[in-house]
């Protein structure tokens, strides 16, 4: 195995595990039973699905680890949301809504297998300050094997989101400047901003700062150095996911394995996330 075949699957493996827990924001089927358990809105239940694990929390933590969105998009929803279900409710709700999205997207009911390898993986992971993957790997093991397909790719998915905050604040970057920089290279400034909440004059104002650090053009591009400074993230988040994995008992064979067995439901989850989303996950790969 090379230096770079292991943190390659991680970042592999992320493309797919991404887009099935992705999908719980999306689908009819999950959104609805957001709204059967009180919660009317994108955001409301965007908010309310991410921190039910953390407890009836405030805008403060959540902005936090999150890690990109403004105060103000945090605020609106939060304290808010737990007036209109508690973090238990919201927690039953995404499970029924993982499941019944799942349901009508993996119809030929073959996953026992595959969600509980996940699972093996997932509830292995170290989380030492990984705090939104703790609270995700603390709860139970779901006894339906799409409940536990959807939170096995949770916890995987936070974990990872975990580490790359981390790397993105080892790297000089505030939650915003991380947005800017990625804007200039691929994803749309449009959704990106709107989606986490800034305002114009926010969004110049860290722009000119990046200006400044040589790590943006002028007309918003991002430039080789600020490039560099990304990639090197990516590259950090990568080999922070692939040494949990292996802390979990992963091999370079078991992962590639699973990272093939995940993506025809990567596939199919993938086909239901909107065009334009901030979630950077443009494709699967392999």
């Amino acid at each position: 195995m090379t230096d770079e075949e292991g943190p390659a699957l991680a970042r592999r493996l992320w493309a797919r595990f991404e887009s099935v827990h992705a999908v719980v924001y999306f689908h009819p089927a999950a959104l609805a039973a957001l709204e059967d358990a009180g919660l009317r809105g994108f955001w409301r239940g965007y908010f309310a699905q991410r921190s039910a694990p953390l407890g009836p929390v405030g805008e403060a933590p959540v902005r936090a680890s999150f890690f990109g969105f403004s105060t103000w998009m945090t605020a609106r929803a939060l304290p808010d949301v737990w007036d209109r279900a508690s973090p238990a409710a919201v927690l039953a709700a995404r499970h029924e809504g993982s499941a019944r999205a799942l349901e009508e997207l993996l119809p030929d009911g073959s996953h026992d297998r595959l969600a509980d390898d996940l699972w093996s993986l997932a509830s292995a992971l170290p989380c030492d300050g990984r705090v939104l993957a703790a609270a995700n790997h603390a709860l139970p093991r779901p006894e339906d094997p799409l409940q536990r397909l959807w939170l096995a790719t949770t916890i995987l998915r936070e974990h990872r989101g975990d580490g790359h905050v981390a790397a993105l604040l080892a790297a000089g970057l505030t939650g915003i400047e991380s947005l800017v920089l990625r804007a200039g290279v691929d994803l749309e400034r449009v959704v990106l901003q709107a989606a986490r909440g800034w305002s114009d004059d926010e969004w110049s104002a860290a722009a000119a700062g990046l200006v400044e650090r040589g790590l943006l053009h002028g007309d918003l591009t991002t430039s080789d150095d600020g490039k560099r400074l990304l990639s090197g993230i990516e590259e950090t988040t990568d080999r922070l996911a692939w040494d949990g994995i292996v802390r979990a008992g992963g091999t370079v064979p078991d992962v590639r394995r699973l990272s093939d067995d995940l993506r025809p439901a990567a596939l199919a989850c993938h086909a239901v996330l909107p065009p334009a989303q901030p979630i950077g996950v443009l494709r699967i790969d392999g």
